[in-house]
């Protein structure tokens, strides 16, 4: 059963990102306790749920029990063990610090007793860092601005899904160097998230979507094969609709017609070890409305790849720098047996 409690009808008035990250609240055993309401998003030939899930679900707990004249600023995860969207997550919230300034909340998300998640987060108190302040940001590239729909639209989650975005061309793309490449794209959460989500509603979608591509951009600056024919996505091992089977389908496409006749090395294995998010103006952002992303990896070896990700309003104001950490490996030539 992905749910431990049955699953509500859908709410009209609520965005489909809204209705994906809604918790229950298991006030009657803990009020710490906190599990999914619907099943989450197993991505196609991904070890696990989608990590952005986790990490906004994390969040949402957290900030129920903060009060709320309190605003996150970080947050710190680590990918434990595969989550499974056939099981139920319970999330529990360790209140680790109330201070007059800044509070701290611990939250572990849990499958089978065993933890798969586990994030710490500090919250600010509005207005108590003072009226005269050090203020400074790395201002936004003059990048294309989002189209309306078209052919450029891309659901990463199949037309349903609860966003959508839009792909820039990589900047310095045939550079030989990848720490100079920059990965760009127009994310946002499909309708209208809800007044009654609040701000919290959109803090939870940002975190959600950051987690879009995020490892996979040490893959495309070094232009690595993610698909390939010798070795294509068996969808039948996860539940898929027919809307993400033709996304990954038009993904394989692409990379073959971008280097149809190239040998480049392929990707053997690829996931998320850790995912930071620094909110730098929680409350200064719509989720949706366009959020620009640009991505960039300063450093991979050693099986692991380090990127670093900026997000801004359509108006160039950075709202927050996310930071991620992934094994990268490639797939290993067989070596011929003596």
């Amino acid at each position: 059963m992905a749910t431990l409690i049955r699953p509500p009808p859908p709410d009209p008035e609520k965005s489909s990102i809204e209705s994906v990250l809604e918790l229950f609240r298991l006030s009657d055993i803990d009020p710490n306790l906190f599990t999914n309401k619907q099943p989450l998003w197993h991505p196609p030939g991904a070890r696990g749920v989608y990590g952005g899930a986790v990490i906004a679900q994390c969040l949402s707990a957290a900030m129920r029990t903060v009060p709320d004249n309190f605003n996150i600023h970080s947050m710190h995860c680590y990918f434990v063990l595969n989550g499974s969207s056939e099981i139920p997550i319970i999330y529990h919230v360790e209140r680790v610090r109330e201070g007059k300034s800044f509070c701290t909340r611990t939250v572990q998300a849990r499958q089978r007793g065993q933890p798969i998640f586990t994030t710490t987060m500090s919250f600010m108190r509005e207005g108590s860092g003072g009226k005269e302040l050090v203020k400074h940001s790395v201002e936004m590239d003059d990048v294309p601005q989002p189209v309306k729909e078209n052919g450029s639209q891309r659901f990463p989650q199949g037309l349903e899904g609860p966003f959508q975005s839009q792909r820039i061309d990589i900047t310095n793309h045939r550079s030989k160097y990848p720490q100079l490449k920059k990965t760009r794209q127009w994310i946002k959460a499909r309708g209208k998230i809800s007044e009654s989500g609040g701000q919290a509603a959109h803090l939870e979608a940002l975190a959600y979507m950051s987690d879009s591509y995020f490892i996979g951009t040490v893959a495309r600056v070094h232009r690595l094969w993610r698909f390939s024919n010798s070795r294509p996505i068996d969808n039948n091992k996860v539940k898929i609709d027919d809307d993400v089977s033709k996304s990954v389908r038009d993904l394989e496409e692409q990379e073959v017609a971008q280097s149809p006749m190239e040998t480049r090395p392929e990707i053997g294995m690829m996931v998320s070890l850790d995912h930071t998010i620094y909110f730098h103006a929680p409350k200064d952002f719509r989720a949706d409305e366009w959020l620009f992303t640009e991505m960039s990896s300063p450093w991979a070896g050693d099986g692991r790849g380090l990127v670093f990700q900026h997000i801004y309003t359509q108006k160039g104001k950075l709202v927050a720098t996310c930071v991620q950490e992934g094994v990268v490996r490639l797939r290993q030539q067989e070596q011929s047996k003596l």
